[in-house]
């Protein structure tokens, strides 16, 4: 017989991590990463999720979604989410209003998965399995002998025979840079390894085509975001012009915006932090798979694992983020272990997506009451 278990409260709260070293991309400098912390309880049983954004995020959490979130049933994981989609229509739902969902959401799952004691690939629909990792980082404010040394650590040390490094300096106005980067990387990396870009939409279609022909004796075979990715048309030029696989996607926060992508990427990318979590994802992954490409997890490699391993070959890999994985290292206990190349969610039996709080450790970070 079925019985409710409600969801009896529901918290926010805001860390903010100092990077390693200043670090940029092609459009974009940071020296921090803020994370949005989300608990819902049942009972003694806690569900964790979050998102990466602004603070406000936590605020959207408690105004916005905890109204419409507490009481509710915490297995109706579905009719939560849909709520929290109307409270968000007039807050506005796209951007971070969405962000503020995606933490809800994986803590409402990752609370019904513990509530029913089972790993959260099991809740939603899988199992166990690898799922694939590349290593990612490599930005333009590091000097070479940094970036060596990282992508040399995910190949050499950790087995990971994927990498991704940051292009597009400057707004894309140094290309010269950007081949003495990628020459570098290859040199690092050896001929066997594969070698990922991402621009983050700093190039224009006509420059990202011109450079991709410049760098295709290193042998890249992913091109992330070489233009902006509302921009489809751009893309879908480049995607025609070049040879390395184009993606994009990070930014979508719905299942028609995916869909409005995919006919101009040959890897769709989704990120369950900005997407609707969980949920968000696996809609995503659904929009792929009827177009006919796969998806890739964008960033935060915790708050995918468990949804890709679900999806199975429908996901192609997940992105070890290297400030994502430094922050979640720091807070969590139940990381997971990416030697080899892959990720396998759930193998432990650790219910829900295994990961806890460290409050000690994360004390020092947090931002807010």
């Amino acid at each position: 017989m079925w019985t409710d278990r409600p969801i009896e409260w529901l918290t926010a709260r805001v860390y903010t991590v100092p990077t390693d070293r200043p670090e940029a991309d092609g459009t974009l400098a940071w020296d921090s990463t803020t994370l949005v912390l989300v608990e819902a309880g049942s009972g003694p049983v806690t569900g964790l999720g979050w998102t990466y954004g602004p603070s406000a995020a936590a605020a959207l959490v408690r105004e916005q979604l905890g109204p419409v979130v507490l009481g509710r049933d915490a297995l109706d994981t579905s009719g939560a989410y849909e709520a929290m989609r109307r409270a968000l229509r007039n807050a506005g739902r796209p951007g971070l209003g969405t962000y503020a969902l995606s933490a809800v959401d994986l803590a409402l799952w990752d609370l019904a998965a513990r509530l029913l004691d089972v790993p959260l690939v099991g809740l939603l629909g899988g199992r166990p399995r690898p799922v694939e990792v590349y290593g990612s980082g490599g930005f333009t404010t590091y000097p070479d002998r940094v970036l060596e040394r990282q992508l040399r650590g995910w190949v050499e040390e950790q087995g990971i025979p994927r990498v991704k490094i940051k292009i597009g300096e400057s707004w894309g106005a140094r290309p010269e840079r950007d081949l003495e980067r990628i020459s570098v990387a290859r040199t690092a990396i050896g001929p066997d390894a594969a070698l990922y870009v991402d621009a983050n939409g700093a190039f224009t279609a006509k420059r990202a085509i011109r450079l991709a022909a410049a760098f295709a004796d290193d042998g890249v075979t992913w091109f992330e975001e070489p233009v902006p990715s509302d921009d489809p048309a751009a893309l879908a030029a480049v995607r025609a012009a070049v040879a390395p696989d184009v993606a994009a996607g990070e930014y979508g926060d719905d299942a028609r915006y995916f869909a409005r992508l995919a006919p101009a990427v040959d890897c769709l990318q989704a990120d369950a932090t900005r997407c609707g979590g969980p949920t968000g994802f696996l809609r995503a992954a659904a929009v792929a798979e009827a177009s006919g490409v796969q998806l890739s997890a964008h960033c935060s490699p915790h708050a995918h694992a468990h949804a890709a391993a679900a999806r199975g070959a429908a996901v192609r890999h997940l992105e070890w983020f290297h400030d994502h994985v430094r922050v979640e290292s720091l807070l969590f206990d139940g990381v997971l272990d990416p030697a080899g190349g892959t990720v396998t969610p759930g193998a432990d039996g650790a219910p829900g997506h295994g990961l806890t709080l460290v409050e000690g450790r994360a004390a020092p970070y947090q931002v807010d009451a």
